[in-house]
């Protein structure tokens, strides 16, 4: 079973060390932002299971960062930490999509228990997802099919992997650096042009044939995948 990866969002850097041991001690991987633009651009980037979200932070505010994730994703579980108690600020989290609220200081039990609770729950609601998609293009993560219309693609696994990262991020702009330590991890100490070369592997298979392009350059950026005839 895959680990379960929490995202902590939290400015004070003591509080975030000891949220980040008490949460590997538990068993998580966690990864720690200190502010909210680093903090919404991680998001963008990666697929957590649960995010801790303090509301007090530098450059982009917890409830505007929960505001834009919700946008992006409805379901994932979203724990506002705040050292105001008011219940306006509450109203205004759950409002904007926030799963609970803790206010400061908490016990550390109290909070690993609410954690653990929000991903059992998840975890039950589950559903099977559906085969991703974008235009005609679809990949079935269980079969590990891909297909665009009716023609099955044969992919290597690297290209697969590419591809996924890509259609789980349709329309969002994919840097190289992204794709590079998504995809190939960070041990991968090569250059950046591989990344090229797989897109280059990955549009001969997909985009080819095809009167209507997919993966599309973003000159200077990098790369994304969508549909413009939608």
């Amino acid at each position: 079973m895959d680990q379960t990866t929490i995202l902590v969002v939290e400015d004070e850097k003591k509080m975030a060390r000891l949220l980040q041991l008490e949460l590997e001690h538990e068993g998580f991987a966690v990864d720690v932002k200190y502010d909210g633009l680093d903090a919404l651009e991680a998001f963008y980037a990666n697929s957590y299971q649960f995010i801790l979200l303090d509301v007090m932070l530098p450059s982009l505010s917890g409830m505007e960062l929960l505001r834009r994730i919700r946008k992006q994703d409805a379901h994932v579980p979203v724990m506002l930490l705040t050292a105001r108690d008011a219940v306006p600020d509450k109203v205004s989290g759950f409002d904007l999509g926030a799963t609970d609220y803790m206010t400061k200081p908490f016990e550390i039990e109290e909070l690993l228990a609410r954690i653990r609770a929000h991903l059992r729950h998840t975890v039950m609601a589950v559903v099977p997802e559906p085969v991703l998609q974008v235009g005609d293009l679809t990949l079935d993560e269980k079969t590990r099919t891909v297909k665009r219309g009716k023609k099955e693609l044969e992919l290597t696994p690297r290209e697969y992997d590419l591809l996924l990262f890509l259609m789980k991020h349709e329309k969002q702009v994919l840097t190289r650096d992204q794709l590079l330590e998504r995809v190939w991890g960070f041990q991968y100490a090569g250059d950046t042009n591989v990344v090229d070369v797989y897109i280059r592997y990955l549009r001969k298979k997909i985009d080819a044939d095809e009167k209507h392009k997919l993966i599309k350059t973003v000159r200077g950026v990098g790369y994304t995948i969508k549909d413009e005839e939608k």
